[in-house]
């Protein structure tokens, strides 16, 4: 039997295999390892793999850029002159139809109006009236005239008999022939009709001052009804609507029957001795839109230039209007209310780096864009600025060169990853 001391000397077996801690030593160096090779050997970069086949990929080159824009323009004409009533009236008959061609001076519309009738007779009346008081004036001035001058006479023969009667009396008086009293008289006598005759003279001259005031006055005033007869019979010739010039009949809105107002419009007269094409612009250009821009316009195949005649300052929902007339020539068989599509130039052309038009722009503002590498297998995002644009291609100030090949197509689908993986 052994001792207890015996028993506490017994040596310890070691543990062979693999023990719990040696799995823990493994698994941790194990982590270790795959983050030092994701760290130093893999990338971090955001990837989403898409179809090449759906994507619009373009080729970035370098050619001449065209500062221009394609915008709809409409055809008019050249001008358009607006029939405005210059006489109220009931319309009693439309002598021309719309879309007629007119002639300066034809008759389109007759209207009638009684109470300018009634003013016309009413203004020959009074004009009648006093026309025939000016000529009982004249009349009457001419007796007057013809009565001063026969008292006229008898003054002068007056006069010499009383100056040859004074003349006897003071030789007589000399002589002591006749008495003072007699003398004197006879002198007052001769005084007193020299007076007379002096003061109507006076008379005449007055007279004749004031007929020659009063007949100026109401030959004036006769002028004035003459005058205002001439205009009222000439609002009376309004009552006949006229073409005031040579073109065609457009928009005619009066009807038989119809009360039109003075001033009211009734319709316009189309100019047709040219065409205009007027066209509305985005509100972004309208610091770059003036007047003498050049601009094409195509119409099965051929080109016609024109030329920017006058830029409308208003905006109204977001765009601004503008008139077009053609420089040169005129496409054939050209009508009021066509469409055509215009280039209109704004700046000169200049080389410059471009990519292709597309979707892209809408996500990223021009601010990136996805360039293809050389293998073409996958493609990653990229920095870069865009100036100008024209239907067709952006300028590119920086970020791409000639021969590189983007994805122009909306990206909407692939969120904010730097990397596009091709299946």
């Amino acid at each position: 039997m052994d001792t207890p001391l015996q028993s506490m000397d017994r040596p310890i077996e070691k543990k062979t295999g693999i023990q719990k801690k040696h799995i823990l030593y493994a698994a941790a160096g194990l982590a270790f390892i795959i983050l030092i090779y994701m760290a130093f050997f893999t990338s971090r970069t955001s990837t989403y793999k898409v179809e090449k086949d759906k994507l619009i990929i373009e080729s970035v080159t370098e050619d001449q850029f065209n500062d221009y824009i394609t915008v709809p323009g409409t055809v008019e004409p050249i001008s358009i002159i607006y029939l405005d009533a210059q006489e109220g009236g009931r319309v009693e008959e439309k002598v021309i139809e719309e879309g007629t061609m007119v002639k300066k001076g034809d008759i389109i519309l007759r209207l009638s109006n009684p109470d300018l009738h009634l003013n016309i007779l009413d203004s020959e009346a009074q004009l009648a009236e006093k026309e025939n008081f000016l000529r009982n004036t004249q009349i009457n001035m001419e007796q007057q005239r013809l009565q001063i001058k026969r008292e006229l006479v008898n003054l002068k023969y007056d006069i010499e008999r009383k100056e040859r009667n004074y003349q006897q009396n003071m030789t007589l008086m000399k002589d002591n022939l006749i008495s003072k009293e007699e003398f004197i008289r006879s002198k007052e006598d001769y005084d007193m009709a020299v007076h007379s005759k002096e003061l109507y003279l006076e008379r005449q001259q007055q007279d004749s001052i004031f007929y020659s005031i009063n007949i100026n006055s109401m030959v004036t005033n006769l002028d004035n009804m003459r005058k205002n007869l001439n205009l009222v019979r000439q609002r009376a010739e309004n009552l006949n609507v006229k073409a005031p010039v040579d073109g065609q009949l457009g928009l005619l809105t009066p009807e038989i029957g119809q009360s039109i107002q003075r001033g009211a419009n009734m319709g316009q007269i189309n100019v047709l001795t040219s065409y205009k094409v007027t066209a509305q612009i985005d509100e972004h250009y309208i610091d770059r839109v003036r007047t003498q821009l050049t601009a094409t316009l195509d119409r099965q195949g051929s080109e016609f230039d024109l030329v920017v005649k006058r830029v409308y300052p208003e905006v109204r929902n977001g765009t601004f209007e503008i008139d077009m007339v053609f420089q040169d020539s005129m496409p054939a068989n050209i009508r009021t209310g066509q469409t055509y599509y215009t280039s209109l130039q704004l700046g000169q052309p200049k080389k410059a780096i471009l990519v292709p038009i597309g979707g892209f722009f809408q996500e990223t503002g021009g601010q990136w864009i996805y360039v293809l590498d050389e293998s073409e297998s996958y493609a990653t995002r990229r920095s870069i600025s865009i100036g100008r644009k024209n239907p067709r291609y952006y300028e590119v100030l920086e970020g791409l060169k000639p021969g590189e090949k983007v994805i122009v197509s909306g990206y909407e689908t692939f969120g904010k990853n730097e990397k596009l993986i091709f299946k």
